[in-house]
């Protein structure tokens, strides 16, 4: 974009997304470089970016790999050149028709479950439609959501023959470490991450020692991703929020404050001296109504206030949030001085969930080195 088409902050309507892609790609390399190191491929869940734009810079080709959490995503990405994706929520039977719609345009569309019921559904498809369909079992890693116990050998091998006699293509196993978004200790988050990958490898021994074929072992979340110390017998990492970064994730330790690339802007709108409030044009419709970090040692609100340049206010947070307003005080017994914001001052909120937040916009603004927008690249929603 020509310089003189570069806009500044205080020419956007608010509230809008803001993307500072500087931290995006920064964030990028430094989770690449450290999967290079322990040896193993970054599949990046492009579920909180939602947007091609970003895809680009975070998978190691425009063709992938990725990952994907809707069949929206699967077929927004396939329409952009993705070829190499796994759909990572367990497969409903009558989603089969689209991922068979999504994989006949020539996208390696993967899918996982973790039943025999779901494994027989999609075994009666591969059959029906000529379509081997590549398939992940999923491994529950730690009791968070989903998926067959690693120890099951049972269940892994029942599942992965029902695929195999019925023509589909059986991939491999596929855990995710939810509860690790509970802890915040190093040493927990690297113990977390270690039981990660002995659940997968022991599911993947469990299918190869019954003749079965499991090429890929795929585990992933963020935390686990930044503090695993040996990937051993793991083929590809899935992570994604690590991109963009978010205060929840600073809370763990996923992430430091200052590489959060995502904020919404917001104009200052009013003022209630009395109460030490200061309001914006940004409610929970601007940045959602998560309050995740609530249940962490800092609660952060609605969100951290930075000024136009994304430097933190002391201890400024956005207390509470209506529809279309935000209420921005300071954190409760803090010693700092309210700044003096003046009506329509610019703010920039980091976002408690970037997932959650991106969700409520329909693009990014994306600010170039000297803090104005040098493109916007649009991003989708839906399932």
């Amino acid at each position: 974009m020509p310089e003189t088409s570069r806009t500044p902050l205080d020419r956007l309507e608010t509230p809008c997304l803001l993307l500072d892609e500087a931290r995006l790609r920064a964030n990028v390399a430094r989770m690449r470089a450290h999967l290079d190191r322990l040896g193993v491929a970054l599949r990046p869940h492009l579920k909180t970016a939602k947007s091609l734009d970003v895809a680009r810079i975070a998978m190691a080709s425009p063709e992938g790999p990725a990952t994907v959490s809707t069949l929206r995503e699967a077929e927004y990405f396939a329409a952009g050149g993705v070829r190499d994706m796994i759909y990572a929520v367990g497969i409903s039977p009558a989603k089969l028709p689209r991922v068979a719609a999504i994989r006949a345009g020539g996208a390696d569309l993967a899918i996982i479950l973790d039943s025999t019921e779901q494994a027989e559904a999609v075994a009666e498809h591969a059959r029906a439609r000529g379509d081997a369909v590549p398939v992940l079992i999923e491994v529950d890693a730690d009791g968070h959501r989903s998926g067959v116990a690693p120890g099951d050998r049972d269940t892994l091998v029942a599942i992965g023959r029902r695929l195999t006699a019925g023509g589909a293509a059986l991939r491999g196993v596929l855990l995710h470490a939810g509860d690790s978004y509970a802890l915040s200790d190093p040493a927990a988050l690297a113990a977390a991450a270690e039981a990660e990958r002995v659940a997968a490898v022991t599911a993947a021994e469990s299918l190869r020692a019954a003749g079965l074929p499991c090429p890929v072992v795929s585990v992933g979340s963020t935390p686990t991703a930044r503090f695993a110390r040996d990937l051993t017998g793991i083929t590809e990492v899935r992570a994604g929020v690590f991109m963009l970064g978010d205060l929840f994730q600073a809370g763990v330790g996923s992430v430091a404050v200052e590489d959060i690339a995502l904020s919404v802007l917001a104009t200052v709108i009013g003022h209630q001296r009395a109460k030490g409030w200061i309001v914006v044009d940004a409610g929970w419709m601007a940045l959602s109504r998560d309050r995740g970090t609530a249940r962490q040692a800092v609660d952060q609100g609605y969100g951290v206030v930075c000024d136009a340049a994304g430097r933190p206010y002391p201890d400024l947070i956005v207390r509470d949030a209506n529809q279309e307003h935000g209420i921005l005080a300071l954190r409760p017994g803090s010693g700092a001085a309210l700044p003096d914001l003046s009506i329509g001052a610019p703010v920039r909120i980091l976002p408690n969930h970037a997932c959650a937040t991106g969700a409520q916009h329909d693009r990014y603004h994306v600010l170039d080195g000297a803090g104005r927008v040098a493109a916007e690249w649009p991003r989708i929603n839906g399932w």
